[in-house]
């Protein structure tokens, strides 16, 4: 399933034809900064990118002779050109070009996330003002506490999201830097204008000092923010799982004509996209794990931390691009169940509305501890012998000496509960963004 969905968009970004691709945009763009400078001629930097050409299976065949892919790269495109290929990666260190093209394709690859991401929070903002006065039961300790809405719910997930776009602004930009610095970083061969040149053609940031490599503290960055993205979507598909349970029923991700549920029962609508979300989540978090263990690496650089990025970073925001996609088709189409939500606030026979009237009896001249004693009392009755909390406050004289029919009315009124959900929509700007 997720094969099928990758390749037309981000499989494409990390297949070896587009980080060759890159590879090849990062040399042409030294060679002409280097005959801006008359280092080498600007015919040669001019027949270099007109001719330049490599292919994948070229590349990969000279590679199991080389063992070494830039090594490969570079050889493959020397085929296609004349003398000028001796300018040709002219004192670049391999990871001169692997780094600055996988600032590129993470760039690549974050854009299509950064989009998913604000596909969601527009759908999350438009859920919110449609659900904000949908009345639900509020849950902590996965017990009844309190009335919320079902739009409040959206809005804080709305809220969540778009502070991930930021971080993820901000983890972009940590990684968009490029280095041309040579083999340890210190442009024993190259000018440092070079490498300022060819990060602005491309769209980077020279790094302030390198060594042989970018420092990975940025990386760490990007895929921290990406197992936070997911870790987010994670919760809320727990939220819709929780929600979905057959004696709870207030939610239901959608389920579609000839779908199937259980092989054996089929009366089954199980939340299988909800719990693909939750299990993927954790990939993306592990692989947040190894960003940071590649983090320590020998002096101006080892090799450990290649083998693994050339995993975590392809199925990271694979992973996270496609999680938002999954998310978004959730929440458009989730079904809801209003009256299974009034339902639900009754099933505890008035117990939620505990506190209004605690605090009703303290305004009426008790002490809290006296007012919690009594309420707590004519509460675990209400649980124990499943009676009517309100017919139980009525019948009780200390509590009919002090409130009226009236108040305990208002005691039991969930709009007195809700009465700022309007509030805290404003706070939010949610309501002017849509």
């Amino acid at each position: 399933m997720i094969e099928r969905y990758t390749r037309p968009e981000m499989g494409r970004i990390w297949e070896l034809e587009n980080r060759y691709r890159k590879f090849l945009d990062i040399e042409i763009a030294v060679c002409y900064a280097l005959a801006e400078k008359g280092i080498i001629p600007l015919e040669a930097a001019r027949a270099i990118e007109n001719n330049a050409a490599f292919t994948v299976e070229r590349i990969l065949q000279i590679e199991e002779m080389t063992r070494h892919d830039v090594v490969a790269f570079t050889r493959c495109v020397a085929e296609s050109l004349g003398d000028e290929s001796r300018y040709f990666h002219y004192g670049l260190t391999s990871y001169d070009v692997v780094d600055t093209a996988l600032s590129l394709l993470l760039q690549e690859a974050c854009g299509h996330i950064a989009g998913k991401l604000e596909e969601l929070i527009s759908i999350l903002g438009k859920q919110a003002l449609r659900h904000r006065d949908t009345v639900m039961i509020g849950r902590t300790h996965g017990i009844h506490a309190e009335p919320i809405t079902l739009g409040l719910k959206f809005a804080l997930w709305w809220d969540e999201m778009n502070r991930h776009k930021k971080r993820l602004q901000r983890a972009v930009d940590a990684v968009s830097y490029g280095k041309i610095s040579g083999a340890v970083g210190t442009y024993a061969y190259l000018d440092p204008w070079v490498e300022e040149e060819v990060c602005r053609r491309l769209g980077l940031k020279p790094a302030p000092i390198s060594t042989q490599i970018l420092q990975r503290d940025g990386h760490g960055e990007l895929l921290a923010v990406l197992a936070l993205i997911a870790s987010s979507l994670d919760k809320f598909a727990v939220e819709i799982r929780s929600l979905q349970k057959t004696e709870v029923r207030e939610v239901e991700e959608p389920f579609y004509s000839g779908q199937k549920g259980s092989s054996a029962m089929p009366h089954k609508r199980n939340p299988v996209s909800c719990e693909q979300v939750s299990g993927l989540a954790r990939l993306v978090r592990a692989n947040a794990q190894v960003a940071l263990e590649n983090i320590p690496l020998w002096h101006e650089r080892d090799i450990s931390h290649s083998s693994a990025e050339r995993v975590i970073f392809p199925d990271s925001t694979i992973l996270v691009h496609y999680l938002l996609d999954q998310m978004i088709r959730i929440i458009r189409e989730l079904h809801i169940y209003p009256q299974n939500m009034l339902r639900n606030l009754e099933k505890t026979r008035g117990l939620v509305f505990s506190q209004g009237v605690l605090l009703a009896l303290v305004e009426k001249g008790f002490s809290r501890e006296e007012a919690y004693d009594l309420v707590q009392q004519l509460a675990m009755r209400s649980w124990e012998e499943e009676l009517s909390f309100r017919e139980l406050l009525e019948q009780d004289k200390k509590v009919a000496s002090r409130l009226t029919p009236g108040e305990l009315d208002a005691c039991f009124d969930p709009r007195n509960n809700l009465r700022h959900v309007s509030r805290i929509f404003q706070r939010l700007g949610l309501e002017k963004s849509e």
